[in-house]
Protein backbone atom coordinates (compact mmCIF):
# COMPACT_ATOMS: atom_id res chain seq x y z
CA UNK A 1 0.00 0.00 0.00
CA UNK A 2 1.52 3.42 -1.12
CA UNK A 3 2.31 5.92 2.00
CA UNK A 4 0.66 8.67 2.75
CA UNK A 5 2.65 11.86 2.66
CA UNK A 6 4.24 13.10 6.03
CA UNK A 7 2.53 16.84 6.16
CA UNK A 8 5.15 19.50 7.71
CA UNK A 9 4.62 23.18 8.71
CA UNK A 10 7.93 25.15 9.35
CA UNK A 11 7.95 27.95 11.35
CA UNK A 12 10.96 30.00 11.69
CA UNK A 13 12.26 33.68 11.19
CA UNK A 14 15.45 32.76 9.45
CA UNK A 15 15.02 32.42 5.68
CA UNK A 16 17.92 30.46 5.78
CA UNK A 17 17.47 28.01 8.07
CA UNK A 18 13.68 27.69 5.89
CA UNK A 19 15.65 27.24 2.89
CA UNK A 20 17.85 24.62 3.84
CA UNK A 21 15.01 22.66 5.25
CA UNK A 22 12.93 22.87 2.05
CA UNK A 23 15.99 21.51 0.23
CA UNK A 24 15.92 18.30 1.93
CA UNK A 25 12.18 18.05 2.08
CA UNK A 26 11.93 18.24 -1.72
CA UNK A 27 14.63 15.34 -1.90
CA UNK A 28 11.98 12.98 0.02
CA UNK A 29 8.93 11.58 -1.30
CA UNK A 30 6.68 11.01 1.67
CA UNK A 31 7.41 14.28 2.55
CA UNK A 32 5.56 17.88 1.94
CA UNK A 33 6.27 21.12 3.20
CA UNK A 34 2.46 22.32 3.63
CA UNK A 35 3.16 25.42 5.56
CA UNK A 36 5.69 27.60 5.90
CA UNK A 37 5.23 31.03 8.35
CA UNK A 38 7.41 33.48 10.28
CA UNK A 39 4.41 34.47 11.84
CA UNK A 40 3.24 32.07 15.08
CA UNK A 41 -0.88 33.22 15.06
CA UNK A 42 -0.54 32.87 11.48
CA UNK A 43 0.97 29.29 11.95
CA UNK A 44 -2.24 28.99 13.91
CA UNK A 45 -4.78 30.00 11.41
CA UNK A 46 -3.09 28.17 8.59
CA UNK A 47 -2.77 25.02 10.50
CA UNK A 48 -6.58 25.09 11.58
CA UNK A 49 -6.97 24.93 7.31
CA UNK A 50 -4.43 22.71 6.47
CA UNK A 51 -3.80 19.34 8.11
CA UNK A 52 -0.34 18.79 9.49
CA UNK A 53 1.45 15.79 10.83
CA UNK A 54 4.70 17.50 12.15
CA UNK A 55 5.41 20.95 13.23
CA UNK A 56 9.50 22.24 12.64
CA UNK A 57 9.61 25.25 14.94
CA UNK A 58 11.99 28.04 16.53
CA UNK A 59 12.60 27.13 20.05
CA UNK A 60 11.83 30.72 20.44
CA UNK A 61 8.58 31.17 18.77
CA UNK A 62 7.79 28.49 21.18
CA UNK A 63 9.21 29.99 24.52
CA UNK A 64 8.18 33.19 23.83
CA UNK A 65 5.20 34.10 26.67
CA UNK A 66 5.81 30.92 28.61
CA UNK A 67 5.61 28.36 25.96
CA UNK A 68 2.20 30.14 24.80
CA UNK A 69 2.55 28.66 20.90
CA UNK A 70 3.72 25.17 22.52
CA UNK A 71 0.43 24.84 24.46
CA UNK A 72 -1.93 26.26 21.72
CA UNK A 73 -0.79 23.64 19.11
CA UNK A 74 -0.93 21.36 21.90
CA UNK A 75 -4.83 22.56 22.78
CA UNK A 76 -5.58 22.65 19.28
CA UNK A 77 -4.08 20.14 17.42
CA UNK A 78 -3.04 17.10 20.07
CA UNK A 79 -1.75 14.68 17.24
CA UNK A 80 0.71 17.12 15.92
CA UNK A 81 3.95 16.02 16.70
CA UNK A 82 6.45 19.27 17.80
CA UNK A 83 10.28 19.41 17.04
CA UNK A 84 12.06 22.22 18.06
CA UNK A 85 14.69 24.03 15.80
CA UNK A 86 16.94 25.62 18.17
CA UNK A 87 20.81 27.55 18.01
CA UNK A 88 23.25 27.00 20.68
CA UNK A 89 23.36 28.48 23.83
CA UNK A 90 19.61 27.84 23.92
CA UNK A 91 20.06 24.08 25.43
CA UNK A 92 18.44 24.51 28.91
CA UNK A 93 15.22 25.53 27.71
CA UNK A 94 15.20 22.68 25.01
CA UNK A 95 15.81 20.31 28.12
CA UNK A 96 13.07 21.93 29.65
CA UNK A 97 10.16 21.36 27.22
CA UNK A 98 11.64 17.90 26.65
CA UNK A 99 11.26 17.35 30.63
CA UNK A 100 7.67 18.67 30.33
CA UNK A 101 6.67 16.33 27.64
CA UNK A 102 6.12 20.02 25.10
CA UNK A 103 8.05 18.61 21.83
CA UNK A 104 8.59 15.56 20.36
CA UNK A 105 12.31 15.91 19.01
CA UNK A 106 14.59 18.65 18.54
CA UNK A 107 17.17 19.81 15.96
CA UNK A 108 19.90 22.00 15.79
CA UNK A 109 20.05 24.68 13.13
CA UNK A 110 23.58 23.95 12.67
CA UNK A 111 23.59 20.63 11.89
CA UNK A 112 24.85 19.08 8.73
CA UNK A 113 22.72 18.12 6.14
CA UNK A 114 23.23 14.32 6.51
CA UNK A 115 22.44 14.05 10.22
CA UNK A 116 18.88 15.78 9.82
CA UNK A 117 18.28 13.52 6.35
CA UNK A 118 19.13 10.68 8.68
CA UNK A 119 16.63 11.99 11.29
CA UNK A 120 14.22 12.21 8.91
CA UNK A 121 14.64 8.76 7.41
CA UNK A 122 14.20 7.21 10.70
CA UNK A 123 10.85 8.99 11.36
CA UNK A 124 9.05 7.65 8.38
CA UNK A 125 8.61 4.23 9.80
CA UNK A 126 8.13 5.82 12.71
CA UNK A 127 5.10 8.12 11.56
CA UNK A 128 3.36 5.64 8.45
CA UNK A 129 4.27 2.30 8.91
CA UNK A 130 0.29 2.02 8.35
CA UNK A 131 -2.67 4.29 8.56
CA UNK A 132 -2.31 4.28 12.76
CA UNK A 133 -2.84 7.68 14.18
CA UNK A 134 0.45 10.07 14.94
CA UNK A 135 -1.07 9.50 18.60
CA UNK A 136 0.75 6.15 18.46
CA UNK A 137 4.14 7.38 16.97
CA UNK A 138 7.08 6.39 18.80
CA UNK A 139 9.45 9.76 19.52
CA UNK A 140 11.89 10.95 17.06
CA UNK A 141 15.01 9.38 17.41
CA UNK A 142 16.41 13.25 17.72
CA UNK A 143 14.77 13.10 21.31
CA UNK A 144 16.55 9.96 22.68
CA UNK A 145 19.37 12.34 24.85
CA UNK A 146 19.12 15.67 26.22
CA UNK A 147 21.35 17.95 24.87
CA UNK A 148 24.45 18.69 26.77
CA UNK A 149 23.97 21.76 29.61
CA UNK A 150 25.86 24.40 28.46
CA UNK A 151 28.08 26.34 31.37
CA UNK A 152 28.70 29.99 31.11
CA UNK A 153 29.73 32.26 33.88
CA UNK A 154 28.33 35.42 33.68
CA UNK A 155 29.05 37.78 36.65
CA UNK A 156 26.73 39.58 38.70
CA UNK A 157 28.16 43.18 37.29
CA UNK A 158 27.02 41.62 33.74
CA UNK A 159 23.83 39.96 34.60
CA UNK A 160 22.99 43.49 36.13
CA UNK A 161 24.21 44.82 32.51
CA UNK A 162 22.61 42.45 30.19
CA UNK A 163 18.70 43.46 32.39
CA UNK A 164 19.50 47.08 31.72
CA UNK A 165 20.15 46.08 27.81
CA UNK A 166 16.66 44.46 27.36
CA UNK A 167 15.12 47.21 29.37
CA UNK A 168 16.38 49.76 26.17
CA UNK A 169 19.10 51.52 28.51
CA UNK A 170 22.09 53.50 26.52
CA UNK A 171 25.82 52.63 27.21
CA UNK A 172 25.04 56.39 28.84
CA UNK A 173 22.10 55.29 31.09
CA UNK A 174 23.65 52.16 32.40
CA UNK A 175 27.15 53.91 33.41
CA UNK A 176 24.97 56.39 35.19
CA UNK A 177 22.58 53.68 37.16
CA UNK A 178 25.97 51.43 38.02
CA UNK A 179 28.03 54.85 38.82
CA UNK A 180 30.84 53.38 36.51
CA UNK A 181 32.27 54.50 33.14
CA UNK A 182 30.59 54.09 30.02
CA UNK A 183 34.13 52.43 28.56
CA UNK A 184 33.58 49.96 31.45
CA UNK A 185 30.08 49.18 30.22
CA UNK A 186 31.46 48.84 26.70
CA UNK A 187 34.03 46.21 28.18
CA UNK A 188 30.76 44.36 30.16
CA UNK A 189 29.31 44.46 26.77
CA UNK A 190 31.85 42.94 24.67
CA UNK A 191 32.41 40.28 27.68
CA UNK A 192 28.86 39.61 27.31
CA UNK A 193 28.85 39.19 23.54
CA UNK A 194 31.70 36.61 23.77
CA UNK A 195 30.82 34.66 26.60
CA UNK A 196 26.52 33.74 25.26
CA UNK A 197 28.34 33.71 21.85
CA UNK A 198 25.89 35.85 20.43
CA UNK A 199 27.01 39.64 18.05
CA UNK A 200 23.93 41.18 18.70
CA UNK A 201 21.38 43.19 20.93
CA UNK A 202 18.57 40.93 19.69
CA UNK A 203 20.46 37.91 20.03
CA UNK A 204 21.41 39.04 23.65
CA UNK A 205 18.07 39.41 24.96
CA UNK A 206 16.66 35.95 22.93
CA UNK A 207 19.70 34.09 24.83
CA UNK A 208 18.35 35.89 28.58
CA UNK A 209 14.98 35.19 27.76
CA UNK A 210 15.86 31.28 27.01
CA UNK A 211 17.93 31.04 30.00
CA UNK A 212 15.98 32.91 32.22
CA UNK A 213 17.99 35.73 32.87
CA UNK A 214 15.32 38.54 32.80
CA UNK A 215 11.99 38.21 32.93
CA UNK A 216 9.52 37.79 29.54
CA UNK A 217 7.53 40.68 29.51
Amino acid sequence: MKRKKIRMAIAEDHQTVIDGLLSLLHKHEYFKAVIITTNPQELLRQMACTPVDILFADIIMLYRNGHELANRVKELFPRVKMVALFEKGQNNVVNAMIEEGTIAGYVLKSTDKHTITKALENMIEQIYTNDKTLQEMPNPTVRLRKVPAETIHLTGRELEVIRLIEQEFSNKQIAERLFISERTVETHRKNIFRKTKTNSVIGLIKYAYVNKLVAIR
